[in-house]
């Protein structure tokens, strides 16, 4: 009888577990779709320019996809509860210069990145602060804000590059905490695990998505939906900074223009990923599979444009090889 019923049970966990499995791949289509996509578009580019499918190309993808990633992440967050940033790249431009000019004026590197930091944190507060408690709207606040920023990264340098001073900040992007695997590649992939976590699993991270369905029905249930809110635009405006530092610390030099493309690309990448600009979905698959998407566009139009211009034109920010 014992073993009986210990088959069974077996039998019974074996199902659950094969019954779960569809379950997974049901609620991860969207990105299951996106990914075959860019699999597809690879090894049409590589049809045409076999250099495309090179290990260092695929690599240059990753390296020029990262900054965008990480700023996606972050719009995600906003567009989930219904807002909408568009002061990233001007955020991200800032970031850069304000950067550089604390290296210039004697800051190592980790106080220029406390720094560049400092940038998306105040920017984001401020918008989340405009959002939430004066209560404009989100396309406008965040409108004002990418253009203060972006004149500020003219003002701050009077427009001019800058070179970054600190001989070893290229470790940021390009160093291997874990060997084998560049900093940027590994902060994309913690940061896509730690929020696609925190959205599906745990409460706060479910809050933004009710926030999002309902702002209304979110308050009645107790959510404090002013403050979900707030902390997405401040989320938005320190991982666009940090996206700053990776590109910054990738060139070795800030341009004031560094972003300009970028905000209507993240957009872009979160709404590819399956993101509704209404509120109340996305991934941070979706969104890290979106801008993958983005820049093997780009890498496969320069590509195929230019087959002799080697590796290096990933995208218009990435360094050249």
């Amino acid at each position: 009888m014992t073993d009986a019923t210990d088959g069974t049970t077996t039998t019974k966990k074996l199902r659950t577990t094969t019954s779960r499995v569809p379950v997974v791949l049901l609620s991860y289509r969207t990105e299951a779709a996106i990914a075959a996509a860019i699999v597809v578009l690879l090894l049409a580019v590589g049809m045409l320019v076999p250099a495309a499918l090179s290990m260092g190309n695929v690599q240059n993808i990753i390296q020029a996809a990262a900054p965008l990633i990480i700023m996606s992440l972050g719009v995600l967050l906003v567009v989930i509860t219904g807002g909408i940033d568009l002061s990233v790249g001007s955020v991200f431009s800032l970031t850069g210069m304000v950067t550089a000019l604390a290296m210039a004026n004697g800051a190592d590197g980790l106080t220029a990145s406390a720094a560049g930091l400092a940038v998306g944190l105040v920017f984001g507060s401020i918008n989340g602060l405009l959002v939430t408690v004066v209560g404009l709207a989100p396309f406008v606040v965040t409108l004002i804000t990418y253009a203060v920023a972006g004149s500020l990264a003219f003002i701050v340098t009077n427009g001019r590059s800058m070179p970054i001073g600190a001989p070893d900040f290229w470790l940021l992007n390009s160093g291997e905490m874990v060997p084998g695997m560049p900093n940027h590649l590994l902060f994309c992939i913690i940061l896509m695990i730690a929020l696609e976590y925190a959205l599906r699993k745990v409460v706060l991270g479910r809050w933004f998505y009710a926030v999002g369905s309902s702002a209304i029905a979110a308050r009645l249930l107790g959510i404090p939906d002013l403050r979900i809110k707030f902390a997405a635009y401040v989320a938005s405006g320190l991982l666009a900074s940090f996206a700053g530092l990776l590109t910054v610390s990738y060139i070795l030099n800030a341009e004031a223009t560094a972003g300009a493309s970028l905000m209507l690309q993240a957009i872009a990448a979160v709404v590819i990923g399956g993101a509704s600009l209404f509120g109340g979905t996305g991934s941070a698959i979706g969104a890290v599979l979106g801008a993958l998407m983005i820049t093997c566009i780009q890498n496969g139009v320069n590509l195929s444009g230019d087959p002799g211009s080697g590796l290096g034109h990933a995208s218009c920010y990435g360094r050249q090889g």
